[in-house]
């Protein structure tokens, strides 16, 4: 580890630009769904990953980008609000954060935990994943995300998402080292060519966009329906968060939750939310593909993350490498989404079996099922829908429902004694 702490320049340099290379296939492919501009979220991510290591002072070698938990809600939102609403309701879940991170402060990681347990959080997260199965499904078959219209024949479509996944699926399991850590990359690459040489790609974006390009920034706009639509989706990320800082400091053997404090963690990541959004970009979270990177490179240089940072926002402005991404065809993204969304609702499963969650208590079968069926039909109520709407009705069965709660703080203080 101290060697990589005394590296050159150069060597931090070129290490940088490996964990952004494998952050970069799901950092673009969000802002492509969900309608935004990857420059824009290039940008975000970079200054996000910087603001982050500025609140925690530099100790935790984390990248933040584009997260996957607020595709459904941004695509609902657009449709609901409009663009720049939906940005002023995604800085507030940005705020949220901060929010978490004082009362953190105030009285520490237990009530959090109490009042997030695996029970709520677990079928959150799946909701998350098999919310958004059907968009995956119209995109591979060559159709828009809603499935309103096809824009590629179905054949044609079929072949290349098919291809595209099982690439994205062998390079995840046979693949060695860092090729391992990039599937979605490859198999982005290899749906590419392919729809290349089927003739379904049009560079003609490419080939008049300049050298040099201004990202498109887009101011939000406030209002409280946006705001009250978007914050519960926070509840899922900020435990992830807590997730992925116990995976970096099992990595580096180093105790985040006590310094920097879990408490700096969330207002860093919180404030990166919200900065991001007030530009027009994604919101931002903690990457566990970089922490499988720094656990294949045992570099647990901090410095590295901020070379990172600093070629996504110099990428940022290269005008023909935006439009390049925006000529990616619907079907590899949709073959690509099948495995990342499957794999989102895998995580909330597991967390439902890691904790040993007894489904066969009233409490907690009435919790996962009623969250499920509300976040999956969308279920609306007032100004609450679909994963939203679940998110508190999960807090709100937990809390008021009889029986023994299920609690994951005394799991948390396990793993850091360890």
């Amino acid at each position: 580890m101290q060697d990589h702490l005394k590296d050159p320049v150069w060597k931090q340099a070129i290490a940088g630009s490996q964990m952004l290379l494998v952050a970069f296939g799901a950092l673009v492919l969000m802002p492509l769904i969900t309608g935004l501009d990857p420059n824009v979220a290039l940008f975000t991510a970079g200054v996000g990953t910087l603001i982050f290591h500025v609140v925690t002072g530099g100790q935790i070698p984390i990248f933040l980008a584009s997260s996957f938990a607020f595709i459904a809600p941004i695509i609902a939102a657009k449709g609901k609000f409009g663009i720049e609403e939906t940005l002023g309701g995604l800085m507030a879940a940005g705020i949220l954060y901060v929010i978490l991170s004082g009362a953190i402060r105030l009285r520490g990681t237990g009530f959090v935990t109490r009042l997030l347990p695996p029970v709520v959080i677990a079928p959150v997260i799946m909701t998350i994943g098999l919310g958004l199965a059907p968009l995956a499904v119209h995109m591979a078959s060559g159709r828009t995300g809603d499935g309103s219209s096809q824009l590629i024949p179905y054949d044609t479509a079929i072949w290349i998402s098919m291809i595209s996944l099982a690439v994205t699926i062998i390079m995840s399991v046979w693949a060695k080292g860092i090729f391992r850590l990039i599937p979605i990359m490859i198999g982005v690459i290899v749906g590419y060519i392919l729809s290349w040489f089927t003739g379904v790609v049009d560079t003609t974006a490419v080939e008049q966009a300049p050298w040099f390009a201004v990202p498109n920034f887009t101011t939000p706009a406030f209002s409280w329906s946006a705001i009250l639509f978007m914050i519960p989706v926070a509840i899922a990320p900020a435990i992830e968060h807590i997730g992925d800082v116990l995976a970096i400091g099992n990595v580096t053997r180093k105790n985040y939750l006590e310094k920097p404090g879990l408490h700096r963690t969330l207002l860093g990541d919180g404030l990166a939310t919200s900065a991001a959004s007030m530009l027009g970009g994604p919101p931002n979270t903690t990457y566990s593909e970089v922490t499988g990177a720094v656990m294949l490179t045992k570099n647990f240089n901090p410095k590295v993350m901020w070379w990172a940072a600093g070629v996504a926002i110099v990428l940022a402005f290269v005008g023909k490498f935006g439009a390049a991404l925006q000529t990616i065809p619907v079907p590899v993204m949709g073959g690509i989404l099948c495995l990342l969304f499957g794999s989102i609702a895998v995580v909330g499963l597991n967390t439902l079996i890691r904790h040993q969650v007894d489904l066969s208590q009233s409490r907690n079968l009435v919790i996962v099922g009623v969250t499920l069926v509300f976040g999956i039909g969308n279920m609306v109520l007032g100004h609450l829908e679909g994963i939203a709407l679940c998110a508190v009705a999960a807090v709100i069965l937990n809390l008021v429902l009889p029986g023994e709660k299920e609690a994951w703080g005394k799991r948390i203080h396990e793993k850091r004694a360890d």
